[in-house]
Parts: structure tokens; sequence; C-alpha cells
């Protein structure tokens, strides 16, 4: 598997986040785990049989984690990589 890193800039210095940080800081704000989303998905629709619906863009998931639960493109994002396989 391929190890990623989200580059975070913030105004005087260059930040590197792990994906996992990326999860826990989701996992802190929300209390929700990615397996807590894919089941939240699945109730939505965005997930059958295990897989993301081909008839959901990724920008519809995505938006629905930003408008329901407060999350940023980023951290939307981590969570939309979950539910297509992603575990580091």
């Amino acid at each position: 598997m391929h190890r990623v890193s989200f580059i975070i800039y913030t105004p005087k210095n260059k930040r590197i986040m792990s994906f996992q940080a990326y999860i826990d800081n989701i996992k802190t704000k929300t209390g929700k785990s990615p397996d807590d989303f894919r089941k939240l998905a699945e109730s939505k629709g965005f997930i059958l049989n295990g897989q993301i619906n081909p008839e959901n863009k990724a920008t519809e998931i995505t938006t629905w984690l930003k408008e329901e639960f407060g999350l940023g493109h980023g951290h939307a994002m981590a969570i939309y990589a979950t539910f297509k396989g992603k575990t580091e």
C-alpha cells in the first residue's frame, strides 16, 4: 500500500499531516470513526454492497459530510477515501 501524507499550509510554516492524523482529528471532532461514517453512508444509499454507489459522485458525498458533520474539504475527502478502501 502507498502511504500518503496531506500537506496543510499555515501562514508561517508548512506542516505535514498523515492520513491517520486526519482520521484521528475527525474522530475527535465528530465522535465518529470511519466505520460509523460508512454505516451512515450505507443508510443514505451512498454505499451499496460495500462499494460506493456508482450513481453518486465524490462531490455529493463530500458535500453531505461537510454539511451534516461540519468537516472541511480535506477531512471529507479522507472519509471518502476510506469508503474507497484506503486505510493509511
